[in-house]
């Protein structure tokens, strides 16, 4: 039995050649089965229409791993707080600053969950993203008190920050799942 990836897109959506983009790819050549919507109005989300989007691919796709990217992230903080599901690994990558973006005024001010819904999470931050300061980043890792990547001048760690593709997301998935996929394989 594959691994379920389910893969969430910030705003204006992650197109090729977006890291995510070859992450999915990446991930199908690697048996792994993955569901990477194109979410609704993606360029002027509304939050509750996201919510009810993703609650739906969720109960139908069940997913073992999620990894969200800036406005996604902020999307699964509000998911977490009336949804019950339960990950192996959860990545969330670039989240930005609870400042309300013209583009998506519904998503703010998020919460901060106690629960991430997930037993394995890491978030990956940029020293310099516009979006989030790594002083900022640094305070929302602590507050979730989960494990955390710091890249190097990684802008929003997006293909306008010149990620085409970002193998460290597809190691840290792939990371524990050798014995997995060896012992369930048929």
């Amino acid at each position: 039995m594959s691994k379920r990836v389910l893969i969430l897109h910030g705003l204006s959506g992650s197109s090729y050649p977006h890291w995510q983009n070859h992450l999915a790819q990446d991930l199908i050549k690697e048996d792994y089965v993955v569901s990477f919507p194109c979410l609704p109005n993606k360029n002027n989300p509304d939050l509750n229409e996201w919510l009810d989007f993703v609650r739906k691919e969720l109960e139908h796709f069940k997913p073992h791993i999620v990894v969200c990217h800036s406005l996604a992230n902020i999307l699964w903080f509000h998911l977490c707080q009336n949804f019950d599901i339960s990950l192996e690994k959860l990545m969330l990558v670039a989240p930005i600053r609870d400042e309300k973006l013209k583009e998506a005024p519904s998503f703010f001010p998020y919460p901060i969950p106690k629960d991430l819904k997930s037993e394995d999470i890491i978030m990956a931050a940029s020293t310099n993203d516009p979006y989030l300061s790594i002083e900022e980043a640094i305070a929302l890792q602590s507050k979730l008190n989960i494990g955390m990547k710091i890249m190097e001048n990684a802008g929003h760690i997006n293909t306008s920050a010149g990620f085409g593709k970002l193998d460290c997301a597809l190691d840290w998935i792939k990371a524990g799942n050798e014995a997995y996929t060896s012992s369930n394989q048929v």
